[in-house]
């Protein structure tokens, strides 16, 4: 029977069956021709798989971001970024980067990202004489920054999955999602020294300080919402409210860039998300509960342990399988399907389930850019006019830079475990 749950899965992936479905008619054909369990079964546990409080954040989360991205937030932080680091080589590929950064701990989405933020820079990294595939490749990459920098919808569902806080996962994903910023801003500014592109004028201290009070309200959203958690003062769940109603006032209020006609657009936006979002969750949670049921976790851990003795072997095809799987499968569905397999496995070669979730959750951020199913790759792709298949060559040094990160991220746990153990 797992045989046959997994030729379904990869059959109906193959012919093109988007990967909710994919996993839902797998699970239930399996549950059908083995009669596992009642038929039922397969709708109940799609509705216990979503009735959970912790992933309520999610859609709040999801509107949060469509409401900041359609606020005027991604302007006012290209502008405050610009007087930082525009002067600099390579300053405009820097601004994609640090603006990247700022907007990713606001929407919490990788697609969200490269959309708000290249629509402005892609455009003017081209007119600045950057070569276009670069400038697509470069924002793709620093979007996927969306899903390692908290708040982070994957880091929620890996603390579902795992029982793991995700208060901690935040936390754990501050200085991974910060070293792999530096290493991007340290290739774009040997990029640019090397093919010949300057930076722009040095803003002054006034610019600096007028561009920073225009964009303070929206560097201040993660400020509340993550200090929020970590003091003690709301849950994640809580913080994603407060941070709809945030980002409400601050578009439709203060900066009045929202009208009450653009509110329903948002609304449906957040709503068809969410709904792909939690079909995925629903459909792993009934595909998790099978391989469960047919002990396929304890099989594969009991094998995996009498074959392998080293724990940094065991990593190494634990990120080639990952990186493998996020080419192909959307991050919540990998999370849901991997998480209850891999988990006991890593915990039993003495990793911590926090740093094993921040291993995970890079792996399938690099996912977001690399082909056939990279989300930011074809967003990138869309905005700059590149096609995919050129775009996939000029993305290949952001792919290495990020696995160099990725390595190092996986053998020194103290990255991701340091701030959690001071909570």
């Amino acid at each position: 029977m797992a045989l046959l749950l997994f030729l379904l899965l990869i059959v109906l992936f193959v012919i093109g069956v988007p990967i909710a479905f994919s996993l839902g008619l797998a699970s239930a054909i399996t549950v059908w021709q083995g009669e596992l369990m009642p038929m039922l079964i397969v709708a109940q546990q799609y509705i216990t798989s979503v009735n959970s409080f912790p992933l309520m954040a999610i859609p709040f989360f999801i509107l949060a971001g469509y409401l900041m991205q359609s606020g005027g937030i991604s302007r006012r932080l290209v502008d405050f970024s610009n007087t930082i680091v525009g002067s600099m080589t390579g300053g405009l590929a820097m601004v994609a980067i640090v603006t990247s950064l700022f907007f990713a701990a606001i929407s919490g989405s990788g697609a969200a990202t490269t959309a708000a933020i290249g629509a402005i820079l892609i455009p003017a990294m081209i007119a600045k004489g950057y070569a276009s595939g670069y400038a697509a490749a470069n924002q793709a990459a620093s979007g996927a920054l969306g899903v390692i920098i908290p708040p982070s919808i994957p880091l929620i569902l890996y603390g579902i999955a795992a029982n793991v806080s995700v208060g901690d996962m935040f936390v754990a994903g501050i200085l991974p999602g910060l070293m792999i910023t530096l290493s991007l801003l340290l290739f774009a500014y040997g990029y640019a020294r090397y093919h010949g592109h300057g930076g722009g004028e040095r803003s002054s201290w006034r610019e600096m300080f007028t561009a920073g009070r225009k964009a303070l309200l929206a560097i201040l959203m993660p400020v509340i919402i993550l200090g929020g958690i970590y003091g003690g003062i709301f849950t994640p769940t809580e913080a994603a409210v407060i941070a709809v109603v945030y980002s409400f006032l601050v578009g439709f209020v203060i900066y009045r860039e929202i009208s009450l006609k653009d509110i329903v657009g948002i609304l449906q936006e957040a709503a068809v998300t969410t709904a792909v979002v939690l079909s995925i969750i629903g459909a792993a949670g009934l595909y998790g509960r099978i391989l469960q049921s047919l002990r396929v976790p304890s099989m594969l851990s009991n094998f995996v342990i009498g074959a392998i003795d080293s724990p940094l072997l065991f990593i190494v095809l634990v990120n080639v399988l990952l990186l493998m799987a996020g080419m192909f499968i959307e991050a919540a569905a990998a999370i849901l399907i991997f998480v209850p397999i891999l988990l006991p496995i890593a915990v039993s070669f003495g990793f911590d389930p926090v740093h094993f979730g921040i291993i995970m959750v890079v792996n399938l951020a690099m996912g977001m850019f690399t082909p056939p199913v990279g989300l930011n790759l074809f967003v990138a792709s869309q905005i700059s006019k590149v096609g995919v298949a050129r775009l996939t060559w000029s993305i290949l040094p952001f792919v290495a830079i990020v696995l160099v990160n990725l390595f190092i991220i996986s053998v020194v746990p103290f990255l991701s475990t340091w701030l959690p153990s001071l909570r």
